[in-house]
């Protein structure tokens, strides 16, 4: 396998595997799952699922995009960025819609893999990426206020809600079901997750919030009469899942309805996976293989939801916890999924106990700790307005509406005003004006005009071209392009219709100093061949010789 650019890390690293590294590896591998415990439940229920299938998703994914992937510690599972696209698949299409979009998503990760496409998320400007983040952090947050105040929707609300507005909506018409007993222990639990980190931090809070809670529930008299736990709102099944497309509507008209939400749920993968893989090349000073790790989340993902689970992407939380505990090969990630799995076939009932404001509490913490409120302040502070403009955007559309629009809005607004800068940053100007120093040292005759071109010279750009006017004594106009690092097929038709203009009153047109993919299209469009090559020079000095020559 030297030199295959899918090779996943697991096999590169056991080349030089020890008895040492694996000892660290499992010990890596137990405190991860003790930790992905409740938050898989937690993300579960937040998806709109049941609680197991987050840890089934832990389980599968977890342990096949460490086996296949391209981070020596990467740990995958079910993460809060998938929570409100699963929750609104859902409602909307049912489980049968998430599996057959999740599996079309994981084809199209493997896809994106195998065409080395794993650099192309470097053009996702950072903006949409905080804003949209920021956003999911938001309806994380409003969807859990219902099962921290242990509101009830019992005969008041017809439909579940799903979006962020129709859950405020739902919660103030509900405001007279509030249970004090549910918000004194969602608020002990989120206490705990606050400020027992800064105490203790060998056990993973989220355990402890838990225990407490199951046990104020189970022994403070009086305070589980107004507090739901998971088993009475779900079937909690143990032992393993069944496998999923059995019997399931595959109609050309299904899957066709579901691409879009295939896209979606792709794209995020992706995103969220590659951005957690760089984090975790930085803790370990590792360099991952984003090829290997799309091929894998693609493979992670379709396991997932054809045995119980949901959506899976790279956990950075989970990862992190993985390297700061030792973890430095993908069988730590192994190792976890193994102990879930453990967990499922003996302990699984016990989740039952779990009070849902302290999974609502669990939440409010993930939500916060995602929203990067930090980073999202400090680009408002500095960042250009049109920044600031497409983050903010992004994340009330988020918000107000889904993701997908959210994105879409997003790029296109970064696509706009980026073109909007570089058409700023080019110019058409004659040269004395622009560079005079340069130009007016040498000796330009009287019927020679020479045009600075400057920037990338594309659609955005291309009316400046037009701009170029000749005088009554011009007889030769030379563009002098050393700043062009680009041309467009816009661009290329102006300069043939200023070629044009040049033919029609006898000006002879040359090129100075063409750079290489400028040249390309000049070459490609017939212009250069109409020309000649006599008329493209390297340096000013050489196109001016040329002038000075024809003219004696």
């Amino acid at each position: 396998m030297k030199g295959f650019y899918l090779k996943p890390k697991f096999f590169s690293v056991m080349k030089t595997y020890s008895k040492g590294q694996f000892l660290k590896d499992v010990i890596a591998g137990i405190i991860v799952a003790i930790i992905a415990l409740p938050l898989s439940i937690a993300l579960a229920i937040a998806s709109g699922v049941n609680p197991e299938c987050g840890i089934y998703t832990a389980i599968a994914a977890g342990f096949v995009v460490s086996f296949l992937g391209g981070s020596r510690i990467q740990i995958a599972g079910p993460t809060a960025a998938f929570a409100t696209i699963v929750a609104g698949i859902v409602a909307s299409k049912g489980m049968d819609g998430l599996i057959i979009a999740t599996v079309i998503a994981g084809i199209v990760l493997i896809l994106m893999g195998v065409f080395k496409l794993g650099s192309l998320i470097k053009f996702i400007p950072n903006t949409i990426t905080v804003g949209f983040t920021a956003g999911i952090a938001v309806t994380i947050l409003i969807g859990q206020i219902k099962d921290f105040l242990g509101l009830d929707y019992t005969g008041r609300i017809e439909h579940a809600p799903i979006e962020a507005i129709e859950k405020i909506e739902a919660n103030i018409a509900v405001a007279d079901t509030f249970s004090w007993q549910a918000l004194l222990v969602g608020a002990v639990c989120l206490a705990i997750l606050i400020i027992y980190p800064r105490i203790e931090k060998r056990v993973p809070p989220s355990l402890v919030a838990v225990v407490v809670s199951v046990l104020m529930v189970k022994f403070i008299p009086g305070l589980g009469e107004g507090v739901s736990t998971i088993e009475e709102l779900y079937t909690i099944p143990a032992g393993l899942p069944k496998f999923a497309l059995s019997g399931m509507d595959l109609s050309f008209e299904k899957v066709v309805s579901l691409i879009p939400d295939a896209f979606t749920i792709a794209i995020l993968a992706a995103i969220e996976s590659l951005l957690s893989c760089v984090v975790a090349d930085t803790m370990v000073n590792s360099k991952h293989n984003s090829n290997a790790e799309l091929v894998a989340q693609g493979c992670g993902n379709i396991a997932s939801v054809l045995f119980g689970g949901i959506p899976a992407t790279g956990a950075i939380a989970r990862t992190a916890a993985n390297a700061k505990n030792g973890g430095r090969t993908p069988v730590a990630g192994m190792v976890h999924a193994v102990v879930l799995l453990i967990v499922i076939l003996l302990l699984m009932p016990l989740a039952g106990l779990i009070p849902m404001p302290c999974i609502a509490a669990i939440l409010f913490m993930v939500a916060y700790n995602m929203s990067e409120w930090k980073k999202f302040v400090h680009i408002v502070k500095t960042a250009p307005k049109s920044d600031i403009f497409v983050m903010v955007v992004t994340f009330i559309l988020t918000v107000a509406f889904d993701l997908v629009v959210a994105i879409a809005v997003g790029m296109g607004l970064a696509v706009v005003f980026f073109m909007k800068r570089m058409s700023d940053e080019s110019y058409v100007a004659i040269a004395p004006e622009s560079d005079p120093d340069s130009i007016e040292s040498r000796n330009v005759p009287n019927n020679v005009l020479v045009y600075e071109v400057s920037g990338p010279m594309f659609f955005g750009a291309a009316d400046k071209i037009l701009n170029i006017s000749l005088n009554e004594n011009t007889e030769y106009l030379i563009l002098r392009m050393r700043s062009v690092p680009a041309l467009d097929q816009s661009a290329m038709n102006s300069l043939t219709q200023i070629y044009k203009n040049c033919e029609a009153r006898n000006v002879k047109l040359i090129f100075s100093h063409v750079n290489d993919q400028p040249m390309k299209v000049l070459k490609k469009s017939g212009l250069y061949g109409k020309l000649g090559k006599e008329r493209f020079f390297a340096h000013i000095d050489g196109a001016l010789s040329y002038a000075r020559k024809t003219e004696e």
